[in-house]
This record gives C-alpha cells, structure tokens and sequence, in this order.
C-alpha cells in the first residue's frame, strides 16, 4: 500500500485538561492482507479496556488497575495516569466491520484485514 494504512489521529472525544491519559506504546505490523497493531496496555484488565471504530477513526480507551494491599500505601508511584487512551485513522483500503481484538498478558493485539477491494488477488492466465 503507497499510503500509510493506519495514523496518529488527533484525540476525539479527547479527556479534558485535568484528565490527561497516557499513550500507550503500540507497534503497527502490515502485511498483504492487512494491519496488526500490538498496544503495551499493562495492568489494564479486559472489563477495563474498550476499543471501537468511530468513521474511520480507531479508539482504544483503558482504564489502568493496580493493586495495593489495604494495608499499604505506595510511597514511590511513578505512574499518576491511571487511564490510557490512543487514537488511528484508518485508510479506506482497511475493513473496520472485521476487526478482531484480542488481551493477552497487558498487550492488546488489533487484527485489520484489508477490504476486499484492497486484498490482493491472482488472476489465472488462459493459454492460447
């Protein structure tokens, strides 16, 4: 593909000032028939966690849990953001009605295959 399948989008829908979010770290994988995106999202549990298409734009929105024994307080916390947010606009070349998400061990796996218009395909040659 010429054009890039997936991009930084400006935040829609983006937390006010008092409620920043942080970024997720993410890595985008493409290949012929479409994009995998891998988002590092640690102690965010799977009840926690929404992504959704909006147009053409992709959301992930999460809600960080870290657990601190009753009788503990951190005395040293260098996460302050307890929320993750990140957002992608995606090509036309892309189908957002197939995406398949997947949580595993803090890291969100994104599967979007190419629109069928997109995909590449054989055409079988005819000997004269």
């Amino acid at each position: 593909m010429s054009n890039q399948a997936v991009t930084q989008s400006p935040e829609q829908g983006s937390p006010s000032r008092d409620e920043t979010a942080l970024l997720p770290p993410v890595d985008v994988i493409e290949d012929a028939t479409g994009i995998t995106l891998y988002a590092d999202l640690p102690g965010v549990p799977k009840d926690r966690l929404n992504v959704r298409v909006e147009g053409e734009t992709l959301l992930i929105d999460a809600d960080l849990v870290l657990a601190v024994p009753q009788d503990m307080q951190a005395s040293h916390a260098e996460v302050q953001r307890m929320h993750y947010r990140r957002a992608f606009s995606l090509s036309r070349e892309l189908d957002p009605d197939k995406v398949s998400a997947e949580l595993s061990q803090g890291v969100l796996r994104l599967r979007i295959p190419k629109a069928e218009h997109a995909q590449p395909r054989r055409i079988a040659v005819q000997v004269a």
